[in-house]
């Protein structure tokens, strides 16, 4: 990176924030503040259940272990800095900074697109094989398949990156986000970006429209499933499974498709300042409470655990 940097005359990025008003920007410090540590404590909390209860010990809390650590990670590349920016004097970042949120902030947020897709899958094999369910997602395999996830989303953020970092950044250095996110430090590229522009939505193609293709096929097929099922309670109960993950999936799915596979000429900045928000604060932060906590298992293991402190 450090050399990178130095080939170019941009050496930082300034960031414009959300806002440009001291009232609204400290109003929005303690707003995010509040929701970065409902984030970790949420999430912190379901892992440790998770962890110390073995009636969890399946794969379907395996990959929500996976989903609460990632996003403890997501969240803490982008809401931390983004509130040094609010309260702060200086909002600015090195370049060699910049390029390393930029990657981790792709890295994680493609692992979520992977992860909601294998899970999605892990609900289909739940639904419309239960018999073979412990044979199919077997403890290996769920350790191959989030593997996976993890290994393909950072390769990939790091040809991004490359191919994003090896543009000519001469000036004006002034990034009107709250992060540093691909699309709008290539706005500040003093180059044609279009070959990049291109590679980014083949990797959407690859990483994020090829995930939610799986999500849309197993749902199908769960959705056919569940017609099958005679009892009226019993459509009901399977179908309550789905409705959370569908709910991130829309929120997150859509606002990452947005982002990253509309063209940067037809992209409104505040627009998709305000996308961000939802895909990096919202979802990570929901995500204990629609995913676990409605969860009877989950709510029973809690109430162990508060039990076994009281003795």
């Amino acid at each position: 990176m450090d050399m990178i940097k130095t080939n170019f005359s941009v050496t930082e990025f300034v960031f414009l924030g959300l806002s440009s008003q001291p009232k609204i920007q400290f109003t929005l410090f303690f707003i995010f503040l509040v929701f970065y540590l409902l984030t970790v404590a949420g999430n912190i909390i379901i892992i440790t259940i998770i962890q110390i209860e073995p009636c969890l010990h399946t794969p379907m809390y395996f990959f929500l272990t996976n989903l609460s650590f990632l996003d403890i990670c997501y969240t803490s590349t982008n809401v931390p800095q983004m509130l040094s920016n609010m309260v702060g004097k200086q909002k600015t970042i090195s370049f060699s900074g910049c390029a390393t949120q930029m990657y981790f902030s792709l890295s994680f947020g493609m692992i979520e697109c992977v992860l909601l897709g294998v899970m999605a899958y892990d609900r289909y094999v739940a639904i419309c094989h239960p018999l073979h369910y412990t044979v199919i997602m077997d403890q290996s395999t769920c350790v191959q398949l989030a593997a996976i996830s993890w290994f393909i989303s950072f390769l990939g953020s790091m040809v991004i990156n490359v191919l994003t970092l090896s543009l000519p950044y001469c000036g004006p250095n002034v990034l009107n986000h709250f992060f540093c996110e691909v699309p709008s430090v290539l706005r500040l590229a003093c180059t044609d970006t279009s070959f990049t522009e291109m590679v980014v939505f083949v990797f959407s193609i690859i990483i994020v429209f090829i995930p939610f293709l799986l999500i849309l096929v197993s749902y199908a097929r769960i959705l056919l499933s569940i017609l099958r099922i005679r009892s009226v309670s019993g459509r009901h109960k399977t179908l309550s499974t789905c409705v959370s993950h569908v709910t991130v999936v829309a929120l997150f799915y859509g606002t990452a498709i947005v982002t990253y596979m509309r063209p940067q000429s037809k992209s409104s900045r505040a627009g998709g300042k305000i996308i961000a928000v939802f895909y990096t604060v919202i979802p990570p932060m929901l995500n204990p409470l629609i995913y676990s906590l409605r969860n009877q298992d989950v709510k029973g293991a809690i109430r162990r655990a508060i039990a076994k402190q009281k003795t």
